[in-house]
């Protein structure tokens, strides 16, 4: 058996606060470059940055004034070749996903989620759209089971302001209607996590984005080894339903936690979560910029958990060998197997 080792670390994490936080993106990078060759590029880094600070974070590539540094590190010149991978999530995607996956599964959630995130924004001010985003992130994350059924009717009240009272005609008012009706499947899955937490999983993307991590650099008999920078999060209970949750073609050969600063395959890992998520977030909001992006592209895991076809279309893969295979039609489609755990949990 093969062995691989793929470096990793993440950017833009809050946990399960996906909507209170300080980003609307989070990124999970995945590198498979030989030490010596990470520490070079450390080093070529730092005589082309030329800065005083111990250790260099994505925000030291992506001042303007390194510009040219940046560009490189991305290109096809640059340390990374092809020995790199990134997860992106749309955190507000994945918290529509959830709720609709949680309160109505089945084969049309992904359907009625898609509609919910793209004719929400729409129909209602940015004020009302994130405070309902607000109450469905409350409503999904394990985290505050202690107040058992207490998100329950924050939730309902902030769906009203979707739709109008008696329906209304369109695709939005036909999700929310459904949504209405879901009221006992909502207490069901609180009164689940007060009586037993562990049994789903947390509504953190660093659990499903290190999963695809895994299964993108395995396959073909090799398996991989994760050196994961040091998380919280990531306790041994946890790491072990991981390797669980797996197929066990795909389950990985170990993970291990490791200090950034110690291993120079975890900085690089680090910069290319950091520069993804920046630069995804500013897609999401319409200043992208084109160069950037598209250096980007040759990196951006097909499966990326995205629901914005606008930046997608731009961020997405473009053509060519993927390790992960071709790219989906439509990304917001892509299982979100983690997710609907957290949903089969209560049944």
């Amino acid at each position: 058996m093969t062995f691989l080792e793929v470096a990793c670390d993440e950017s833009g994490s809050d946990g399960e606060n996906l909507i209170g936080g300080n980003t609307d993106v989070f990124a999970h990078a995945g590198v498979c470059v030989a030490g010596d060759a990470a520490a070079r590029a450390l080093r070529e880094v730092r005589e082309r940055i030329r800065s005083p600070a111990e250790e260099y974070k994505a925000n030291h590539l992506l001042r303007e004034k390194h510009r040219a540094v940046l560009e490189w590190f991305l290109g096809p010149a640059g340390p990374l070749g092809g020995g790199a991978s990134v997860h992106l999530v749309d955190k507000a995607w994945f918290v529509v996903v959830a709720v609709v996956d949680v309160l109505a599964p089945g084969p049309s959630a992904a359907a009625r989620a898609a509609v919910l995130y793209r004719e929400g924004p729409r129909t209602v001010d940015a004020e009302r759209w994130r405070a309902f985003l607000r109450a469905a992130n409350e409503l999904a994350r394990t985290r505050n089971h202690e107040a058992g059924p207490a998100p329950v009717d924050p939730f309902y009240r902030a769906l009203e302001t979707l739709g109008p009272a008696d329906g209304g005609d369109g695709a939005l008012a036909g999700v929310v209607e459904v949504l209405r009706r879901t009221r006992p499947r909502a207490e069901a899955f609180r009164a689940r996590l007060a009586a037993a937490p562990e049994a789903v999983d947390p509504l953190d993307p660093l659990f499903p984005a290190l999963e695809r991590t895994i299964a993108r650099w395995s396959g073909g008999g090799v398996r991989v080894h994760v050196v994961h920078d040091r998380q919280n999060s990531l306790t041994e209970e946890r790491i072990a339903r991981l390797g669980a949750s797996l197929a066990p073609e795909l389950r990985p050969a170990g993970l291990r936690l490791a200090e950034s600063r110690r291993d120079p395959r975890i900085q690089l890992a680090d910069f290319l979560a950091g520069v993804a998520r920046k630069l995804a977030s500013d897609e999401l909001a319409g200043r992208g910029d084109p160069v950037l992006t598209g250096l980007l592209r040759r990196y951006v895991d097909p499966l990326s958990v995205w629901g914005d076809d606008g930046s997608w279309s731009r961020l997405g893969p473009g053509p060519g060998p993927c390790p992960a295979g071709p790219l989906p039609p439509s990304p917001q489609l892509a299982p979100m197997s983690f997710v609907t755990r957290c949903a089969s949990a209560m049944e």
